[in-house]
């Protein structure tokens, strides 16, 4: 072969053919890692959101120091904060209109009216607590304001001398009557409402939404006129007790009312089918479940009824020494201490009234937190002690059927009590009767 004809028959070079990535295969781009993930922002506020907002306070603040100082004859500093937020609200819609269509802009402005009310009850809330707390501090700061009562106390006796110890006692006793009271009365009252339906319930129903109206002076002139007026009986913590009890029931029944009718029917169901009664399923699987709801209605029952006066003043009447017998005699409470101290020209008993109202703010929330740690549990959720008494209740079947065994005889057969024979065996009839 010539080397022309070899190199005319000779295979030409030609470069590998690679074959192309898959089409799923999603090339990595070069500004980002190989390896790990970016972390995605799942809030939905931005930062044009947050500038608006401030942009708009800004505008809002500048405006109206603006207006007050030089072009109106504008004063005072509850004018000034009404005006600077209607001219905030201005400015954040004309802001969001610059980047946002219009149902976007109506949300915005939804969303910051909803938050700026929520952070103007958290001011208030923290204006009162602050104020009655800075006000007591004198008071709050000796332990006789805490161990004693006020029947040596004048006055004109400095902070040293007496304290609050009586109403703190009356309050305690007034609402542990009240709430033994209302707590069986307003809970069979709402499952009564909620679970027998009919024309009476209707008619009660529409009797405690009107009660719950009703003013607290009235609940006095109605204990008073029938207990200790016509029954005869002096004033005591009992009546006091008992005129609370009448404005803290409606609102226990109303609340505890609506969280049964949240119980999902198909509970109330499947008990039903299992063979309860329809008692049994109220007991062991509505109330159980409406816990936490009916914890709340107590906790508004006793908000409402702890911090009267007018019902105490005229059903307990009022005294300086400790009466530790809601039965008899004159008691006094915390709100109806502070009330009378209050009303007082000397600064020490204003002192004494701002501290028994920041006691009486101490003790609300104490009850609402203990109220949270007996009623929080979601519905199904053991307790440690329930948890404890069915590990034992468990432990004893175990050892109950256990015994049942090794008392059985080797190799025998159960037999049926009801249908065996003298000697043992089973009575042929009864198959036969089957």
């Amino acid at each position: 072969m010539t080397p022309r004809h070899a190199a005319l028959t000779a295979e030409p070079d030609v470069a590998p053919v690679t074959a192309p990535p898959p089409a799923t295969t999603i090339p990595v781009r070069p500004d980002r890692p190989a390896t790990g993930e970016r972390r995605r922002t799942l809030t939905t506020v931005r930062n044009t959101d947050v500038f608006a907002v401030l942009g708009a306070a800004v505008a809002a603040v500048g405006t109206t120091s603006l207006l007050f100082a030089q072009l109106a004859p504008f004063d005072g500093a509850l004018g000034f904060v009404v005006v600077a937020y209607l001219l905030f609200l201005a400015f954040h819609l004309a802001l969001v209109s610059l980047d946002e269509a219009g149902p976007v802009v109506w949300d915005r402005l939804a969303g910051v009216l909803v938050h700026s009310l929520a952070v103007a009850m958290l001011v208030a809330l923290v204006v009162v607590v602050g104020f009655t707390l800075y006000r007591g501090r004198d008071a709050l700061g000796h332990l006789n304001f805490y161990l004693e009562d006020m029947r040596v106390a004048g006055p004109l006796d400095p902070l040293t001398v007496g304290g609050i110890r009586h109403a703190v006692i009356g309050t305690l006793e007034q609402i542990a009557i009240a709430l033994a009271i209302t707590i069986p009365l307003g809970l069979l009252c709402a499952v009564f409402l909620s679970e027998l339906p009919g024309a009476f319930s209707r008619f009660v129903r529409i009797i405690v939404e009107a009660m719950t109206a009703l003013p607290s002076i009235v609940a006095g002139l109605f204990i008073y006129a029938t207990l200790i007026l016509a029954l005869g009986r002096m004033k005591s913590g009992l009546a006091a007790a008992l005129a609370l009890s009448v404005m803290m029931l409606p609102i226990i029944i109303r609340a505890a009312d609506v969280v049964l009718r949240l119980v999902p029917g198909t509970l109330r169901e499947a008990s039903l089918a299992l063979g309860a009664s329809q008692w049994r399923t109220i007991w062991h699987v509505v109330l159980p479940t409406a816990r936490s709801g009916a914890m709340t209605a107590i906790i508004l029952g006793t908000a409402r009824g702890i911090g009267e006066t007018s019902p105490v003043l005229l059903t307990a009447g009022f005294t300086q020494f400790t009466n530790a017998n809601p039965l008899q005699a004159n008691q006094v409470s915390l709100p109806l201490f502070t009330f009378d101290s209050i009303r007082r020209p000397d600064e020490t008993m204003i002192a004494r009234g701002f501290g028994a109202a920041a006691v009486l703010l101490a003790l609300v929330l104490l009850l609402f937190v203990l109220a949270r740690l007996l009623g929080g549990r979601a519905p199904g959720q053991l307790s440690r002690g329930q948890r404890r008494r069915r590990a034992l209740a468990s432990r004893r079947d175990a050892l109950r059927f256990a015994a049942r065994d090794r008392a059985r005889p080797a190799g025998g057969r159960r037999t049926d009590p009801r249908t065996a024979t003298p000697g043992g065996d089973p009575d042929p009839s009864d198959a036969t009767t089957r």
